[in-house]
């Protein structure tokens, strides 16, 4: 039975509206909801400027008593039982801005941001002169990605509580998100003239600078954070994440080990900490121990968990045999490609009985429904809810119930638990053989030499990704070798940046007719189609691996999906190019240069046919 393409749905990404009425707050159930941040320093806080006898002598009695319980449960991490409570306290005490503190502390711990975020701004209005409030305020716009709001509430905090570093750390980091690492490093040094001895602030000075790619400045500066505060379970954690990037990864699995000691079991850091953890297993191979401790990611308090809304049992390998699976694909394009490496070993799983049902990228549906040959593909609705990406499946229900539901990445920790597991003898996807030959054609009419396809960015150039790309200007080395032909890959406006490379290095980067951000099906043939793919860790790089192309990954140094070894497991003919040290990006590109030139001698060497 060949693969059916699913009905389409259109992909959303509208923020569902804003929650305004307090009173709509009683259709939430809030029992038993897991804890997602932990608010209970700052109920301790509550209390004690309530004294529970003095201010809250005010509060009508039983308003008084509810939010007592309220805080009490926020400092035992019982968030649904707080917001309960706290809610009671607004409707009898609508007017106490304590009662609705407490509310917007209860729902960020559920995740409730948006709810939360509108409680927090009831609370200002009636206790403007609560400095907490607009340090807590700024903290949920920060999750909600509101980094403009975040600021003004972080500088308000500062205003009211020059004395402390908290203020200064969250200003800080949101400048970063914003790109703004003058401000953000500036920002710092003044804290630091004032306040010489806060770990805290050390800590923050070296996430600054780490994104901004000075790795060995941020070493030091959490080194000495660790100096003031050898048991700051972030400072470690921030050690491990840049350890990782620059090696060895053994010291980089240490730091984060020694965080997870130091940080208590209901702390949301945890989760974050076991990430990193999870991530280095796998950069060392330890796929078992890598993938099951990975599992992390879909704990609702790690910040980039994935909402995913379906009713089923989520598999958690228990037999498949004559089963119906619903398969939901991960993060982005290049990783639905990427964790699919499993969905074959799934399928046999299954047996002729069984039946996969996969929900991809809209973009992917065709090429995975031809590529895997039976079941169904369908594309995923996806969303922002509360500041998380939420995955909806609503075609899934024409077609029955399934027995189990499973995110993509999941299927790798019981079919891949060593890297002898991964396949490398065929490509995952097929393009259509007719674009195929369409492209073949056009590619030959290009020129006799080789066809070499370049990838040199994400589409997402975030802060925090920006480190992660060499800029287009240090191509040199590969641009300037006169015996290839060059084929656009990169996705998205780069008109300025081919224009660049034209006036630069006065060569033509073919930019063909095709739309390579949409036409994803299109994309594989064209990949298929090329002699070569040279790609930083991108889309473009996967579709290239995933159809078997040769391919070679440009990266900052080694990276985790390399799996321990020196190439990308997942893909079958592909090889890494990583600089002598951590991010320099002319060293790499000068072997780049070097290993295309050995790559069209061999070719011009090779036995004809």
């Amino acid at each position: 039975m060949s693969a059916s393409p699913a009905p389409a749905t259109p992909a959303q990404d509208d923020t569902p509206p804003t929650d305004e009425a307090t009173a709509e707050l009683r259709m939430e159930s809030f029992a038993g909801e897991a804890s997602t941040v932990d608010r209970a320093e700052s109920a301790a806080k509550i209390e004690a400027r309530m004294g529970v006898g003095e201010s809250a002598q005010s509060l009508h009695p039983r308003a008084r008593k509810a939010l007592v319980k309220a805080i009490k449960a926020l400092k035992k991490h019982e968030n649904g039982v707080a917001a309960m409570y706290a809610l009671k306290a607004t409707e009898l005490a609508p007017k106490n801005g304590q009662t609705y503190h407490v509310l917007a502390m209860a729902l960020e711990g559920l995740g409730q941001l948006s709810k939360a975020l509108n409680m927090y701004e009831r609370a200002v209005a009636l206790d403007p002169g609560d400095a907490d409030l607009y340090l807590n305020l700024g903290l949920v716009a920060w999750r909600l990605k509101m980094l403009e709001g975040a600021e003004k509430m972080f500088r308000l905090f500062i205003t009211m509580r020059p004395q402390l570093h908290s203020g200064y750390n969250n200003l800080a980091m949101v400048l970063r998100d914003q790109g703004r690492f003058e401000e953000s490093i500036e920002i710092m040094q003044a804290a630091l003239y004032r306040l010489p001895g806060s770990a805290e602030l050390w800590n923050t000075l070296g996430a600054v600078v780490m994104e901004r790619g000075q790795v060995e400045e941020a070493k030091t500066f959490y080194q000495e954070a660790l100096r003031l505060n050898p048991r700051f379970a972030r400072a470690y954690h921030n050690l491990g994440y840049t350890l990782h990037h620059i090696g060895p990864v053994e010291e980089a699995l240490d730091a984060y080990e020694r965080a997870l000691r130091l940080t208590p079991e209901h702390s949301p850091d945890r989760v974050e900490t076991r990430h990193g953890k999870a991530l280095c297993l796998l950069g060392l191979g330890r796929l078992e121990e890598g993938f099951a401790e990975w599992e992390v990611r879909h704990d609702g308090r790690f910040r980039n968990s994935m909402l995913v809304g379906l009713k089923a049992p989520r598999w958690q390998g228990e037999p498949l045999a004559g089963k119906r699976v619903l398969v939901v694909a991960e993060q982005g394009v290049g990783d639905e490609i990427m964790f699919g490496n499993a969905l074959p070993d799934l399928q046999d799983a299954l047996g002729p009985e069984g039946e996969m049902l996969l929900a991809v990228d809209q973009r992917l549906v065709t090429l995975y429904a031809r590529s895997l040959g039976r079941g169904r593909v369908g594309p995923h609705m996806t969303r922002m809810h509360n500041g998380k990406l939420l995955r909806l499946v609503p075609w899934n229900s024409q077609f029955g119930p399934v027995d189990y539901w499973t995110t993509m990445g999941s299927t790798l920790r019981f079919f891949r638990k060593r890297t002898d597991d991964f396949e490398n003898g065929r490509p995952l996807l097929k393009p259509d053989p007719e674009r195929l030959a369409h492209w073949r054609q056009t590619l030959g009419a290009l020129s006799g030499k080789p066809k070499v396809g370049i990838c040199w960015r994400s589409l997402s150039m975030t802060t925090q990704r920006a480190k992660y790309f060499s800029p287009m200007e240090l191509w040199g080395p590969v641009l300037t070798n006169p015996d290839v032909t060059f084929v656009n890959l990169q996705y998205g406006d780069c008109h300025a940046e081919l224009a660049e490379a034209r006036a630069r290095h006065g060569v033509e980067i073919h930019a063909l007719d095709i739309d390579l951000k949409n036409a994803l099906d299109d994309n594989a043939a064209l990949c298929a189609a090329l002699d070569l793919v040279i790609s930083a860790p991108t889309a473009a790089a996967a579709i290239a691996g995933g159809v078997g192309t040769e391919l070679w990954y440009l990266t900052i140094g080694e990276v985790w999906p390399m799996l321990g070894t020196d190439h990308f497991p997942w893909y079958p003919n592909n090889r890494v190019l990583m600089p002598d040290s951590y991010a320099d990006w002319p060293n790499l590109m000068a072997k780049a240069g070097a290993a295309l030139s050995g790559f069209v001698a061999g070719r011009a060497g090779a036995p004809a046919g």
